[in-house]
């Protein structure tokens, strides 16, 4: 029993140091409001008109930082679907095995179940001791979170919480926000914090404020901006950082564009086809986070585009997602497809016509 009761003293106190850097962020957040609207604002502004202007912008570009900040630390990670998971059998027959072999000819049988392309560095089936599952593509276990997360990006102390799937937009929305916050406080506090310099501000208390609310949201708007660039460059690459680093392998070797799609494309597969919801941390992202379209042209044929036993209508309310569930073959369709949408008609068209479908044909525009 002791041994087990300091384990959870442990995990207990990691849980309370993780959310460090977290609260951090927010005491610096809480300051600069302070210092913003109460000391430059209010204080030292003496323009109504000015005041009311600086007033309106800066709330509406901090509600939206705080927005997408909260969505990110708060939405929870998807993992895997349980179709990915091993059954209670197949547990039992890969534990019999004792060659690494037999037991990767267990999982490639299971594998031609699922929508998996991706492999490991030397071809074999990518698989989670910890979770006991196949990973789908993309998906990475995070140490810690101790899980598998979908289209891991990474784990960022800064939000407690992995990147991944589900928060990814937000992720971005928070960078952008949060840099735009930035520079709207370094633009507005310029002509004042010369002032101060040229001794032509009184002396208040409104100094201190004055000049730190300066160097801090000017320091904050390089690192934020080298961040935010880089991680568009990942959007318009279709790449996760994982990725980045190292390239996905496929059966036919490493490709480091295997999941691009074409700038658009790549684009819309993180903030979704209708633009009105791009602005906003509320999840619009095309997929199911399982299973990706890729430029690939000879794609597995034995490999399905969906887990054949995975039925959507088949599950509860609580069982699903936070977030509107899109299928494997219809986000697909959608974002190899010229036009943003594919429906029934255009199938039937098509194979009037002697095409293909553009599930089996997929273009590479990167």
């Amino acid at each position: 029993m002791a041994p087990s009761g300091s384990r959870n003293v442990k995990r207990r106190c990691k849980r309370v140091f993780y959310w460090i850097p977290v609260l951090f962020i927010g005491l610096i957040v809480a300051w600069s409001y302070y210092a913003f609207v109460v000391q430059l604002c209010l204080v030292s502004v003496e323009d109504t008109w000015e005041k009311v202007v600086y007033l309106m912008v800066y709330h509406v570009i901090f509600i939206m930082f705080i927005w997408a900040y909260w969505q990110t630390i708060f939405t929870k990670p998807m993992n895997p679907l349980r179709e990915f998971c091993l059954s209670y059998s197949d547990k039992e027959l890969l534990e019999r095995e004792d060659r690494g072999e037999s037991q990767q000819e267990i999982l490639r049988r299971i594998a031609k179940e699922l929508p998996i392309y991706t492999r490991t560095n030397s071809g074999a089936i990518r698989f989670c001791d910890r979770c006991q599952l196949l990973k789908p593509d993309r998906c990475h276990h995070c140490s810690v979170c101790d899980k598998c997360i979908l289209k891991m990006d990474h784990h960022c102390p800064w939000v407690n919480n992995c990147v991944g799937f589900s928060n990814y937009k937000s992720f971005m929305l928070f960078l952008a926000y949060s840099l735009l916050y930035c520079l709207f406080i370094t633009a507005t506090d310029l002509q004042y914090f010369i002032k101060f310099w040229m001794n032509g501000f009184p002396d208040t208390q409104a100094k201190f404020h004055i000049l730190f609310l300066f160097f801090s949201a000017s320091m904050f708007s390089v690192s934020l901006a080298s961040l935010f660039i880089y991680h568009c460059w990942l959007v318009f690459k279709n790449r996760s950082t994982l990725e980045a680093v190292r390239a996905p392998v496929f059966r036919h070797g490493t490709d480091k564009n295997g999941f691009s799609l074409g700038s658009s494309k790549n684009f819309r597969q993180v903030f979704g086809d209708e633009a009105k919801y791009w602005p906003f941390p509320i999840f619009s992202s095309l997929g199911d986070g399982c299973s990706f379209p890729t430029c690939l042209v000879n794609i597995d044929p034995e490999q399905p585009s969906s887990p054949t036993s995975y039925n959507p209508a088949q599950k509860s309310t609580a069982e699903v997602r936070q977030f509107p569930f899109k299928s494997v073959r219809e986000s697909q369709s959608r974002l190899l497809s010229s036009t943003a949408s594919w429906t029934e008609s255009d199938i039937a068209a098509d194979e009037k016509n002697g095409t293909n479908n553009p599930l089996m044909t997929t273009e590479n525009e990167a």
